[in-house]
């Protein structure tokens, strides 16, 4: 995939050397020589990707990155530091800055692509994550306000290792940082593990034993359940080549033997942080498409999702051959409710309509609020007669027992009319059959209400009267 970088750095044949190996690769590059500009060209290009070194006059690469962090409109970009040092602290003085990864010069091409292309990769599946959140709550300040209180500590870590020694190693490491850890020593038991639990992160050596490591983090990607949790692959240096296909299949960071304690700890809190992040969004956008299709007071569906759900249940006619049948009803004198007692009796009239409603239902069945005081219940496999069944026991609950509401001292008597209608017709509309049940309702109430009426598909003219009480 392509991406826009910018490269930091303050020696001009460093950024020239850079710039050529990424645009070879199809990268979209630009440039700063200091601290200062690279802040104002990032907020003004949003690049996908920052390359920046550490060891520059004036701001060096630590503060940049801490600026970068700390500013909302650049917080999300992924941060890789380039440097000639090696030292482990420096890593981790980098990592509790914000940079998402290291690389050392002279640069590995295949770290660096590798790198480059993953990072990328997770910045534009955040964006649209982000993105979706922001919409959903009106507000980038409270989409960026979640990743704050976001943390990388107390995770449940999936360690594949088969060496004792060095299981017990990382997991006294993990353990004092305030992690669970679970060793598993092969890949049938890593994943049976991940079968049984959640994880938030993965660690695993590119050798379990005699079996391949990678073919494990293949595993995690290609499972639904798994696909989402993050990989940090240990190898030892004159693996690296390695690596970039362990990036393709997904591993998301790594680590180099031998591992420094302190560097294992912050690498495990960015990504176990990035996972939280990633699974919080998820979340909202999951609610966001849910309330495009729930209706807010009642929590049934609503209208929009009942024309399509009703649509395609007519349609499966075609292949089951049996009858769909829906009830059309609403409360009898609602005006009055809500004249009399206020709108938010109204409301809690109407909360309580639909619990006793779905008492009445199958598993199979779907209520929908159709609007204001209006509801339709869709019974897929239904003929008339136990539309009929289903509708007089529906109208008798509702009608039986008074309903309590905040606003007076008195329950209050409800009752509604309904309309039903069956098809067995895979051509017909939902809009024929809800007109159809619409007649039948309309019948209902000029018979005197709280009773239920139902329309025959040859004999929509002259619905029948199938229960007045």
């Amino acid at each position: 995939m392509s991406a826009r970088i910018l490269v930091i750095d303050d020696i001009p044949a460093n950024v020239r050397l850079l710039e050529a190996k990424l645009v070879a690769e199809y990268f979209d590059v630009l440039s700063a020589s200091d601290g200062p500009s690279a802040l104002q060209l990032a907020e003004q290009e949003s690049p996908d990707l920052i390359l920046t070194d550490i060891m520059m006059p004036g701001m060096d690469g630590f503060e940049v990155c801490e600026r970068l962090k700390a500013n909302p409109a650049t917080r999300h970009i992924p941060v890789v530091m380039v440097t000639a040092l090696s030292d482990v602290s420096d890593r981790v003085r980098g990592l509790e800055a914000g940079a998402d990864d290291f690389l050392t010069k002279p640069v590995n091409d295949i770290a660096l692509f590798a790198r480059v292309r993953s990072l990328a990769r997770l910045k534009l599946t955040m964006d649209e994550l982000r993105i979706r959140r922001a919409a959903a709550s009106q507000s980038e300040v409270v989409a960026d306000q979640a990743m704050n209180e976001i943390t990388g500590s107390n995770a449940r870590i999936l360690l594949a290792e088969a060496s004792d020694l060095n299981a017990e190693r990382l997991r006294g490491s993990l353990e004092s940082d305030g992690h669970k850890v679970r060793i598993e020593t092969s890949l049938e038991g890593a994943i049976g593990a991940a079968r049984q639990e959640d994880f938030d992160l993965l660690i695993a050596n590119l050798h379990i034993g005699e079996e391949d490591g990678l073919r494990l983090c293949s595993q995690f990607r290609s499972n639904e359940a798994t696909r989402r949790t993050p990989i940090l692959l240990v190898l030892d240096e004159d693996e690296l080549p390695r690596l970039a296909k362990g990036m393709d299949l997904g591993v998301t960071d790594y680590l180099i033997k031998p591992v420094d304690r302190n560097e294992l700890q912050a690498r495990c809190r960015t990504q176990v942080k990035r996972r939280r992040y990633h699974d919080q969004l998820r979340q909202v956008l999951r609610n966001s498409v849910s309330m495009a299709y729930i209706d807010p007071l009642t929590s049934v569906y609503n209208r929009r999702y009942m024309n399509a759900h009703l649509e395609r249940k007519i349609m499966e006619i075609a292949e089951t051959t049996k009858p769909v049948s829906i009830l059309l009803f609403d409360i009898d004198h609602f005006k009055h409710v809500n004249d009399s007692h206020g709108h938010a009796a109204g409301d809690e009239v109407l909360q309580c309509i639909t619990k006793r409603t779905q008492i009445c239902l199958r598993d199979l069945d779907m209520v929908a609020r159709y609007g204001g005081e209006e509801f339709v219940i869709v019974m897929p496999d239904s003929d008339q007669h136990i539309a009929l069944k289903v509708a007089n026991r529906l109208r008798r609950v509702i009608a039986d027992s008074a309903f309590p509401v905040s606003t007076s001292k008195h329950d209050l008597p409800v009752t509604i009319s309904i309309g039903c209608a069956t098809t067995m017709d895979p051509m017909e509309t939902s809009e024929s059959l809800l007109r159809r049940a619409d007649i039948a309702l309309y019948q209902a109430k000029a018979n005197g209400r709280n009773c239920v009426v139902s329309s025959e598909l040859d004999k929509i003219e002259t619905p029948k009267v199938a229960s007045a009480q």
